[in-house]
């Protein structure tokens, strides 16, 4: 009889697993058991009771083993709502860069793993660290022991860990995972406050006037029509607005889907792989935010080509790593399908299949033949990823600044254009007569 464990993410993943291993090594499947959440109580002779969690095959399973730790069991129960729920990139980047600083003080990373178990508060976190101490101490490979959390830490951390407990230099290859975690983090929040923390302003001053227009304004101009005053010649910009109100009424389901349809559809193309290509393809082409997109690509694949470049051969893993991280669907195909390509069937060098590519700015390209040419390769790999840190830094506060002036702006547009309507309402004189 022999008993093993592996990692599925559901049951019927699992007995695919166990079926192809029944038939390549000839076996009888006696059974397949899932692990389930306990929760239990156990004391010690003269000590208080103690809670916890632990996982098992079942009851009797962890009933025994609390047993032989010279535990008295009060109870175990399984858990019914076991909502392990997420882990934040935040979190993340913290248990890399830990992990990092403390390398570099020379800790054992055990020792490092339980320190950060005990820090952390996240649950989620906390199993994923538990698990990575197990199957460390059970002697399995990287790849095998950090790409079952590729869902906790992405799959290019994932890989760069894997290679960290392998490499000879665990420290810089943490240094290297954090720094690029850090500059993602940030890209993405910068990011956010560029482009979608204005379009939320833009939506709700939208709304804010359409409602005016539409709603509000009608039952002020509409007291005029009662009491005969001629918008068209006494008013004419209150005349004009109450017509767009009439419109706006009439037709708001239609303007409505108008927006939301091709939105919809839009989104829903780029979530496709033919449409998240197309779109990296044309995005790094749009003024200003293009060029920003386009050299944070390129600071990253320069960035993860330093961290795994050895200097020997060609390099091919480490060009598709690097390549996989630059966070840019059609600059990826590109490198695969044209610079590795050319590499490996035409025996091209690097620098000339890169450029074959076409996705590699000028600057990128000088740097790297410079250091082909210079023997130097992986350090101006280093200096480029550096270069393009600073410029996409500060042009990315740059834009933010631009567009926060434009939003300003177009907010002000919208108060004088109530305000200048508002008023001229405000002076109507009524019609009268004898």
């Amino acid at each position: 009889m022999v008993q093993t464990e592996f990692e599925a993410d559901n049951k019927k993943e699992a007995q695919q697993k166990v079926d192809r291993l029944s038939k390549t090594n000839g076996l009888k499947i006696q059974s397949l058991d899932e692990k389930k959440m306990y929760m239990y109580k156990v004391q010690r002779p003269g000590k208080q009771v103690v809670s916890g969690e632990q996982e098992a095959y079942s009851k009797e399973e962890l009933e025994k083993a609390l047993v032989k730790l010279g535990y008295k069991v009060k109870s175990i129960n399984k858990k019914l709502f076991d909502f392990k729920g997420g882990v934040p990139q935040q979190e993340v980047v913290t248990f890399i860069r830990l992990s990092s600083d403390l390398l570099k003080q020379q800790l054992p990373y055990d020792e490092i793993l339980n320190l950060l178990y005990e820090d952390t508060q996240n649950k989620r976190m906390k199993e994923v660290i538990k698990t990575i101490q197990k199957d460390l101490k059970d002697g399995k490979e990287g790849s095998e022991v950090y790409g079952k959390h590729e869902d906790v830490f992405g799959k290019f951390a994932a890989y760069m860990l894997s290679v960290a407990s392998t490499s000879g230099n665990m420290s810089l290859v943490f240094e290297s995972t954090a720094k690029f975690m850090e500059r993602d983090a940030d890209f993405k929040k910068n990011l956010r406050r560029a482009l979608m923390m204005p379009m939320v302003t833009v939506i709700a001053v939208i709304g804010v006037v359409l409602f005016y227009v539409g709603y509000i304004f009608p039952a002020t101009a509409e007291v005029f029509l009662d009491i005969g005053v001629d918008l068209e010649t006494q008013a004419p910009m209150t005349a004009w607005t109450l017509n767009l109100a009439y419109w706006l009424q009439d037709n708001w389901l239609m303007i409505l889907l108008s927006f939301i349809i091709p939105i919809a559809g839009f989104v829903y193309f780029i979530k496709t792989p033919k449409g998240k290509l197309l779109l990296d393809k044309y995005i790094i082409h749009l003024p200003v935010m293009g060029d920003l997109l386009h050299k944070t690509s390129i600071e990253i694949f320069a960035r993860v080509f330093y961290t795994l470049y050895s200097g020997s051969g060609q390099n091919i893993e480490v060009i598709k790593v690097a390549a996989e991280a630059c966070r840019n669907k059609y600059m990826e195909k590109q490198i695969k399908e044209v610079a590795i390509r050319s590499m490996l069937k035409d025996g091209a060098g690097l620098i000339e299949s890169m450029e074959a590519t076409g996705v590699f700015t000028n600057t990128a390209l000088s740097r790297f033949r410079l250091g082909a040419e210079s023997g130097a390769l992986r350090e101006n790999a280093k200096q480029l990823a550096e270069y393009y840190e600073i410029q996409t830094t500060y042009k990315m506060q740059s834009v933010i600044d631009m567009i926060n002036l434009f939003i300003n702006l177009f907010i002000m547009i919208a108060l004088i254009a109530i305000t200048v309507v508002s008023s001229e309402s405000a002076v109507i004189k009524p019609n009268t007569g004898m």
